[in-house]
């Protein structure tokens, strides 16, 4: 060994003077040996230092060995610290409790030199290999997570740039989309923080909602420009076409779904997508789904989607002031609208308008 290298340290704990001599010349040239006559002397200098490995008597005067392993298991700092129990039982019921309690060797005494180096080399090797393989784990686990981060940071721009192309074709920014997607969040809040039966959603769901809010008009896409993009108020056959912009969607987001099935947020995408038009009362499009059978995230979109077309200009419309909206999904509640998802936005009108004004703000 180099006259610089370090020297693995090896503490030795043995109440029988002879034995400690025979380890200290036997280790002395390879490793730095620390001997202790008691369990409590060693234990006092571990407080403040750390051993490579351990050389533990198990019969001794004050606290036996198994006294001194059960004070090493219990400390998070030495518990790693590899054990190899040193004595003069040739009792097989000690050799299995020591290595249950944590122990990874039973030396025999008296033993041969030869073993005892033999056995001290290889546990401190099996050490730093185990060691080794936890930095390379943790290693390679924080490479996934960097990996991770990184996809969902792309799935998330990806899906803001899809949401932005169709918001685009109907209005002049994404700004629709930030709006409603803020509104959407401030409901999805608000139920985490008072849950009641029936609008219970774990924090994915509460997430994919959100999410899953900007993709609410991506069927418009596939709506003809004459007719989305028309100054003035739709003709009835036109507005057929118009409502057809959920069934589009959900077509484009169900072909997705056939390649992910378990994704949960391209199949909360499709609910809201498809069913975002649809009203409680059971009169809304395309599939007139009545109360609870409504998707929650598609009903959740519902307000947030009209709140924002009501307080937007549109060019058949002046823009609705925020009490004229609010008192409009008001007297739809039970209606067109979830009437407990109504009384979650009452207490809230001063969050929808911060949404609103921090949106507007940014796109000036």
């Amino acid at each position: 060994m180099p006259e610089n290298a370090y020297k693995p340290v090896i503490l030795t704990v043995d109440d029988d003077p002879i034995i400690l001599n025979s380890i200290l010349s036997t280790l002395k040239r390879d490793y730095n040996v620390r001997p202790f006559t008691s369990g409590e002397t060693a234990l006092k200098f571990l407080s403040h230092n750390m051993a490579d490995l351990i050389l533990l008597d198990y019969n001794m005067a004050g606290m036996s060995g198994f006294d001194v392993l059960n004070a090493l298991q219990a400390d998070p700092r030495l518990r790693e610290i590899p054990v190899i129990f040193l004595t003069g039982s040739v009792n097989g019921d000690d050799e299995i409790q020591a290595l249950e309690m944590g122990a990874m060797d039973y030396l025999l005494k008296p033993f041969k030199p030869k073993s005892l180096t033999t056995r001290v080399h290889l546990q401190l090797e099996l050490y730093r290999y185990r060691h080794h393989l936890e930095a390379l784990v943790e290693e390679k686990t924080e490479e996934l997570r960097q990996t991770n981060r990184k996809l969902e940071q792309r799935e998330k721009i990806t899906l803001k740039l899809l949401a932005m192309a169709s918001d685009m074709r109907d209005h002049d920014t994404g700004e629709h989309i930030a709006r409603t997607t803020g509104y959407a969040r401030v409901i999805v809040e608000a139920l985490a923080e008072d849950p009641a039966e029936g609008y219970l959603l774990t924090g994915g769901e509460a997430a994919d909602i959100v999410e899953a809010t900007k993709l609410h008009d991506i069927g418009k896409i596939a709506m003809p420009d004459s007719v989305l993009l028309k100054p003035g108020r739709l003709t009835d056959e036109e507005f057929q076409i118009i409502k057809s912009h959920p069934v589009h969607g959900a077509k484009m987001l169900n072909a997705a779904l056939v390649e992910l099935e378990n994704d949960s947020l391209l199949q909360e995408a499709y609910n809201i997508a498809y069913y975002h038009h649809e009203k409680w009362d059971g009169t809304g499009y395309p599939c007139g789904l009545k109360g609870t059978e409504i998707p929650i995230g598609a009903r959740i979109s519902a307000i947030a989607d009209v709140f924002d077309a009501l307080t937007s200009v549109r060019p058949y419309k002046r823009a609705f002031s925020p009490r004229e909206a609010f008192d409009m999904l008001y007297r739809n509640s039970g209606t067109h609208f979830d009437p407990h998802l109504i009384d979650v936005v009452r207490p809230r009108e001063r969050e929808f308008e911060a949404v609103m004004n921090e949106v507007n703000k940014k796109q000036q």
